[in-house]
């Protein structure tokens, strides 16, 4: 590519704009055009309005120190500098809505971090890897907004990441019922231990508004492009408990799975070792070579030796075994901020813009 696309990011200054910056640091594809936030935060450097509250474990890009922050509010002023935008807004729901909506309506394509348009039955929720199809709505979404080249395209909820692509490899066996329970870092919550002091040697069993979108979203993911909108499957019925753990970053899932046709543990572990999806087969600069990876040693995955598999974009699993109740059972890791957040939508900007949806506008 001769010129990098130019990519504001909405929300700038949280902990999950902070990731898109540094993922984006030195991009082929993309660069840092513009950083808008909150409008306490307009005006000031990118340096000044962080303060004391970058959280990456390294160091600010040097490029984005000394950019003006703009007004995330400002629509027309923040899309005149930029082909397409990440969305980590920290706003309420209907807020997010509407501005995410404001700047598809300035023919800027929005690629959210966000759970407001979750549901939209036209927006594509997408883990690249395993629902490209879904990018076909994005037409009949544009119909509805009244945009040529402006629409919404949102990623899922980080906790559902460990546990549904290893069930999409798996989907030739047709999981029934699927119990998990989520183990999950506090950086899903955006804080640090300085920030939440609490969390220290501590176990919280309740994240707020979780459990529904970790029992909801996979079949969201799993549904069928009917009409120009999305139908979510109507199987495997799925239960889940998520506890917050103290744990920076990477968020685990014990699972139990029934299947309608029982495989044998063997082709479980074959069919994720040899899983690919269309970033694979595109070559996207931030896919992961091997997306899912199985490791036979007992203890393993860990957080502390595998939440950075493949610079935190792969899914690693363990602990594949039969169950005395159900069929199986198994252990799934994945990088909530990477994988989970800024990583998802980054990689998901790479697929829409290889299928033509985002392109230079300015």
């Amino acid at each position: 590519m001769s010129e990098k696309l130019k990519a504001g990011i909405l929300g700038g200054t949280g902990m999950v704009g902070q990731r898109f910056i540094t993922l984006l640091e030195n991009h082929p594809w993309f660069e840092v055009a513009v950083i808008a936030a909150s409008p306490r935060s307009a005006g000031q450097t990118y340096e000044a309005a962080v303060g004391e509250r970058w959280k990456m474990s390294t160091p600010m890009p040097e490029a984005v120190k000394n950019k003006i922050v703009m007004n995330v509010n400002d629509v027309e002023q923040v899309a005149a500098g930029v082909d397409f935008v990440f969305s980590a807004v920290d706003m309420s729901k209907e807020e997010i809505k509407k501005i995410e909506e404001d700047y598809a309506k300035a023919e800027v394509p929005v690629v959210s971090n966000n759970s407001a348009h979750r549901w939209t039955p036209d927006v594509p929720m997408i883990i690249p890897e395993l629902n490209p199809g879904h990018m076909q709505v994005i037409e009949s979404q544009k119909q509805r907004l009244g945009t040529k080249n402006g629409f919404i395209a949102v990623k899922p909820n980080c906790s559902i990441q460990s546990y549904t692509p290893v069930l999409s490899a798996w989907k030739e066996f047709e999981p029934t019922e699927v119990v998990v329970t989520t183990y999950q870092a506090i950086s899903g919550a955006g804080k640090t231990f300085k920030d939440w002091p609490e969390m220290v040697e501590n176990v919280i069993p309740y994240i707020g508004g979780e459990e529904e979108k970790s029992e909801k979203e996979p079949l969201r993911i799993w549904g069928e492009v009917k009409n120009g909108i999305i139908e979510p499957a109507e199987s495997p019925a799925i239960t889940c408990q998520c506890i917050r753990v103290p744990v920076l970053n990477g968020h685990m899932a014990a699972v139990f799975v029934n299947f309608k046709h029982k495989p044998t543990a063997a082709q479980l572990i074959e069919r994720l070792n040899v899983f690919r999806g269309e970033p694979q087969r595109l070559d996207l600069p931030s896919a992961p070579k091997q997306f899912i990876r199985y490791f036979e040693e007992e203890n393993r995955p860990q957080v502390k030796l595998d939440v950075d598999y493949e610079n935190g974009m792969g899914i690693t699993v363990g602990r594949i075994r039969e169950d005395s109740i159900y069929d199986f059972k198994f252990i799934g890791l994945s990088h909530n901020t990477v994988r989970g957040a800024a990583g998802g939508g980054v990689l998901s900007a790479e697929l829409l813009k290889a299928n033509g949806f985002i392109s230079s506008r300015l």
